[in-house]
Parts: C-alpha cells; structure tokens; sequence
C-alpha cells in the first residue's frame, strides 16, 4: 500500500490551534488597517469592507483573507485593489503580527452569506418545509 503525501493528509485535516489562533490576529490587523483608510489607492480609500474569516496554511506562510464590502457592493472593483495591495498588507502584517515571516496574504470575496442565504431559501420552500415539520409535535 502507497504511503500518502503529507499534503494529502493536511488536506482533511482541521486547523490546529496555532492556525486558528494566528488567524484571528490576522483578520483583526487587516481589520484595523482597512478602517483606518490610509491607503495610497483611491479604491480602497473611502471603502468600507470588513474581513470575515483569515484562513492560514499549516505553515503560517500563506493566508486567505476572506472580505465582504459594505451592502455587498464594487465587489470586482474592491477585490482587485485589495490584490494590489496584498504586499502592502504583508508588509504591515508582518511588522504587527510577530510572526517569524508574514505570510503571503490572497484576497476573496466572502460567498458564506450567500450560500446561507441559498440554503435558507431551500428550507422555506414549502415541499421542504413539510419535510421538516416535527410529527410528534400536533398543530391545533
């Protein structure tokens, strides 16, 4: 029997708890960056995008910051001036997050809210929601 990759294996693995934890202070300095809009691009200057979720690889060298503008709004626009500014990030991560390198940080539109919102909409329909329904429990 072949032996599996170790890439393989972190695959299905969760996130340890360093992971989980260099994460969250990820999306927080992000966060406060973004608010504060001392950026050199007019793009994300007046922007108002918050930072859901910051997914961090098992070797802390790569991050996914997962992003949601305001109402959902210049999407596109906003995505690729975050790109654009992905080394900046890096560089100001790096000096607050006493990491012993930044990570490269990827930018993605945030899809949870409207995968929810599909979901949500399924469970309404009403031959799903008659499979729902609880029997034990007698309408009056």
């Amino acid at each position: 029997m072949p032996r599996r990759r170790s890439s393989e294996r972190e695959k299905n693995r969760a996130p340890g708890q360093r992971q989980l934890r260099v994460g969250e202070e990820l999306r927080h300095l992000i966060a406060r960056l973004l608010e504060r809009g001392n950026m050199r691009d007019p793009d994300l200057r007046d922007a108002s995008i918050t930072v859901t979720a910051v997914d961090v690889s098992p070797d802390l060298r790569n991050a996914t910051a997962f992003v949601m503008p305001l109402g959902g709004r210049d999407e596109e626009r906003l995505l690729a001036a975050l790109r654009r500014a992905a080394p900046w990030f890096r560089a100001q991560v790096g000096e607050s997050a006493g990491l012993r390198s930044a990570p490269d940080i990827r930018f993605e539109i945030d899809r949870t809210f409207d995968e929810a919102d599909r979901i949500g909409a399924l469970l309404r329909r009403p031959d799903v929601a008659k499979d729902l329904k609880d029997p034990d429990i007698k309408d009056d």
